[in-house]
């Protein structure tokens, strides 16, 4: 049922791409179909033609606006340029920060306003941009407004090409430590564009795939926050589940556990093809979650190595920041390599299932940050970890706890499954469109007439 519900998602955005096609058409680098030309941005439709952004827009920038000045009631909506990496995708539908500040000579947007960050500490990160939907928003420092000609420019379209061609993008900008990107630099961007009625189809089917995506986004959120609250009434016995009654204990986990380190094993040692899985203590961060049922990972090394038992918790023992080691993942396979810095626990009997133990240290983060020492770098051992305390009922009750809440953690994981495809397929739209591989609305008159130079040289 779960596939089938992929699929039928998948089918949604391909679907929004489908109800505007008249006659799909395929251009390859090598070759140069019928009605298709060689640019300097590439082989394009014919009845498209490559724009200098700075003949048909202009440029200004934001002022002021800094973090301590964003609250969630004032009286002016705003967008500080940071948010710009964070918040907001190719379309901005809906301003969520607002500003008490008066702010003289406020830059305040126009509709179909384009932003762009100004500076960042990467190049490939000021490649970036946002069609803002409406006006007099506040507009910080550090943005590039640019302001399209409605008449021949579609915002929309101008954020998502700003996306595609983004390498072009990178060539603009300028400085070593820190990157900037200047309205004269982005008058000179060049990019292919058809007529605006096709501009504005292309807008439309790609909004169609960004409803689907912030569907999900908002459908995660809303499992996530069930999930969170399930943890907190079935984990601390405030909820019991039908069928249990039984006291609760109290449990010192060094009375319940003993406690190993693992060894060795960087991220040279890990190999596509090795032949022992294996878990780098980095990932104990950024791929598993509570209960670890299939390992990503594999290695050839043989030496010194430290493996799993079945019911395993592992814990990062470094990070810099506190907080980041109130991590725990109980690992459900045998004879997996674990690599140095990971803390592993190892219940000495068959009262404590591994994954119950591992969400309730997950949920208390308060103990695990009494237990952390380090100032730069943060750091805990085996030695603090055996004074962590909690409450547990008996085996059973915990095997039916961790049931539930993995219930839970499966359908969160096939939803972030099915984001994964439909932002794929999404990319994959832009990347079609923009460059008029597929077309979305019958050959038309061009951007600007006869008035729009078009340079067809060879691709470098």
């Amino acid at each position: 049922m779960a596939e089938r519900s992929e699929a039928v998602q998948e089918q949604v955005v391909r679907d929004a791409l489908a109800a505007y096609a008249v006659k799909p058409e395929s251009a390859t680098a090598e070759d140069v179909p019928l009605g298709y030309k060689r640019t300097e941005v590439g082989v394009i439709p014919e009845d498209w033609v490559v724009l200098r952004l700075g003949d048909r827009a202009t440029f200004k920038k934001g002022f002021g606006l800094s973090k301590a000045d964003l609250s969630e009631s004032g009286s002016h909506q705003c967008i500080h340029y940071g948010q710009l990496y964070t918040l907001y995708g190719e379309v901005i539908n809906e301003v969520v920060s607002r500003t008490d500040r008066s702010i003289r000579n406020a830059t305040v947007s126009r509709e179909k306003d384009v932003l762009m960050p100004t500076s960042d500490v990467t190049p490939r990160g000021l490649a970036t941009a946002s069609c803002l939907a409406q006006g007099n928003v506040y507009l910080g420092g550090d943005i590039l407004v640019i302001r399209p000609d409605a008449n021949e420019l579609v915002g929309e379209y101008l954020a998502y090409a700003v996306k595609v061609f983004r390498h072009r993008i990178m060539r603009l900008v300028s400085g070593t430590t820190v990157y900037h990107l200047y309205p004269r630099d982005m008058a000179q961007f060049r990019f292919p564009v058809p007529n605006v009625g096709e501009q504005h189809a292309i807008a439309t089917a790609l909004s169609d795939a960004d409803a689907l995506i912030e569907s999900l986004d908002r459908l995660i959120a809303k499992k996530r926050a069930i999930k969170q609250a399930a943890m907190q009434q079935l984990l601390t016995g405030q909820t019991r589940l039908p069928g249990f009654t039984g006291e609760w204990e109290t449990k010192r986990l060094g009375n319940v556990a003993s406690f190993h380190k693992g060894s060795g094993l960087s991220k040279a040692d890990l190999l596509v093809d090795g032949s022992s899985p294996c878990i780098h203590y980095g990932e104990l961060f950024t791929q598993y979650g509570e209960r670890i049922t299939s390992v990503n990972s594999r290695t050839d090394r043989k030496a010194a190595c430290f493996k799993s038992i079945e019911n395993d918790v592992l814990m990062p023992t470094s990070d810099v920041t506190p907080s980041g080691l109130a991590t725990a993942s109980c690992i459900a396979n045998s004879n997996v390599i674990l690599g140095g810095d990971i803390l592993i626990i190892r219940p000495t009997g068959s009262e404590i299932d591994g994954t119950f133990l591992a969400y309730k240290i997950r949920m208390d983060h308060r103990q695990i940050m009494q237990l952390v020492s380090g100032t730069t770098v943060f750091h805990i051992y085996g030695r603090d970890m055996a004074e962590f305390t909690y409450k547990a009922p008996a085996i059973e009750e915990q095997q039916a706890i961790v049931s539930v809440l993995s219930d839970m953690d499966t359908e969160i994981e096939s939803l972030e499954r099915r984001r994964v495809k439909a932002r794929q397929i999404k990319q994959g739209m832009m990347q079609q469109l923009l460059t008029g591989r597929v077309r979305l609305v019958a050959p038309g008159p061009t951007v600007g007439g006869d008035s729009v130079a078009v340079e067809q040289e060879s691709a470098e």
